[in-house]
């Protein structure tokens, strides 16, 4: 008969809990994010299931391993910063406002990536007259040193403007049927930009960006920015109590908001992360637009209102201030020390279809 004292049994169990230790502090502990490459289909075709992979933490490259010249920065400290706004969320996702970051630092660990960015933006009817401004300011200011695709979608490509790119960077214009009501072309954007990483981007892309197109940029909005999914804060709402945020308040409605619930307010005009992510909140706020619709519902705010509603259930990984989407028509607020990225002003009688 077979006798094991404590020492034997203690070494039987000590590698299997360890391997129990580490499988459970991976599971809690890591984002799991799609693996588009590694997806499986079912009898029509279609994508069934993903294979799940983990990010892991950032790597800092060692320069000195490359030259002499190895970046130094100063020491970052953790009793010293802003104090006039918050820099972290309740689910500790980091607020990113200047005098948060390091850039050069920031630049340092992803140019080794060798990352592509997607940015889309959508110029249908009279909003062709800002895409010139837009891709120029972006060229100055968005992901600088790079490589960045921007798709513009729009009706009218021959009005397409002509803008010198930087190597690396290029323009691919994709058509799009025109609208009669601007609500329309707003709520086709989700269906498009999951199409578009469906088809073409997932093999190829890392992060996408979608932006408006009646916006520019000021100054830099480069690898600070990245994250697994990624918000925008509303500079209209971003000091209000959540009693005024204009969610969708109507319990028929897929995008509804109940009183009481809601963390931050969220542009529709800035958000994007992984490609990943922004493929299942796309696939997600389309479906449920489509839904709606079916019951004759449509959302206060079309595509802004679901998006709401998504990244209120499905946190953001990374939230931007209103830097990165602040409003030309107001004042700056003393906490706003830099606008990146802002939306001009403009009569909305002019441009929008059935105004």
């Amino acid at each position: 008969m077979l006798t094991c004292n404590s020492k034997t049994v203690t070494l039987i169990l000590l590698p299997a809990l360890l391997v129990g230790t580490l499988y459970v502090y991976l599971s809690r502990s890591s984002r799991f994010v799609l693996d588009f490459n590694k997806l499986t289909h079912s009898e029509d075709g279609s994508p069934a299931e993903v294979i799940m992979t983990h990010v892991f933490h950032l790597v800092a490259p060692d320069q000195r391993l490359v030259d002499t010249s190895h970046l130094q920065y100063k020491q970052p400290s953790i009793v010293n910063g802003r104090t006039d706004v918050v820099t972290v969320a309740p689910w500790l996702a980091p607020i990113v406002w200047e005098g948060t970051f390091n850039p050069a630092l920031l630049d340092s660990i992803y140019k080794p990536k060798n990352i592509t960015i997607a940015a889309t933006v959508f110029a249908v009817g009279k909003y062709i007259m800002f895409l010139k401004k837009f891709l120029k300011t972006a060229e100055d200011h968005f992901f600088v040193g790079f490589k960045v695709h921007v798709y513009v979608f729009t009706d009218r490509p021959k009005e397409v403007p002509q803008v010198e790119m930087a190597a690396g960077r290029k323009l691919i214009v994709r058509p799009v049927p025109s609208s009669k009501r601007w609500q329309e072309i707003s709520a086709r954007r989700m269906e498009i930009i999951q199409t578009l990483i469906e088809e073409e981007l997932r093999n190829g892309t890392d992060y996408i960006f979608c932006l408006d197109v009646d916006s520019e940029f000021h100054d830099r909005w480069g690898t600070e920015s990245l994250g697994g999914l990624v918000a925008v804060i509303h500079p209209g709402y971003y000091r209000d109590d959540r009693s005024r945020f204009p969610y969708e308040r109507r319990p028929q409605s897929r995008a509804y908001v109940a009183a009481g619930e809601g963390d931050f307010y969220y542009c529709g005009g800035a958000f994007g992360g992984l490609l990943q992510e922004v493929h299942l909140l796309a696939k997600t706020c389309r479906s449920n637009f489509e839904a709606d619709a079916k019951e004759g519902i449509e959302a206060a705010w079309q595509e802004e209102s679901h998006l709401n509603r998504y990244m209120w259930i499905n946190k953001p990984s990374k939230i931007l201030s209103p830097e990165y989407l602040w409003q030309d028509f107001k004042a700056r607020n003393p906490e706003i020390h830099i606008v990146r990225f802002s939306g001009v002003v403009k009569n909305y009688a002019d441009i929008r279809p059935n105004v």
